[in-house]
């Protein structure tokens, strides 16, 4: 499975993609929304999961 992690923090982020890699994931992650937009539409990655910060600003 494949997980795109959108979170402004990069301590968190990194954190949150070690754990999910330690647990057989592949994950990326983004720190900002237009960076995350980008990654999924025009990038066309294709992911199975997107975590994203509810309080993110885009």
């Amino acid at each position: 499975m494949r997980v795109l992690i959108i979170e402004d923090q990069e301590n968190l982020a990194k954190l949150i993609k070690n754990g999910l890699e330690a647990e057989g994931f592949a994950a990326d992650y983004v720190l900002d929304g237009k960076a995350g937009q980008a990654r999924l539409e025009l990038l066309n990655d294709n992911y199975d999961l997107v975590l994203l910060d509810i309080m993110l600003p885009y």
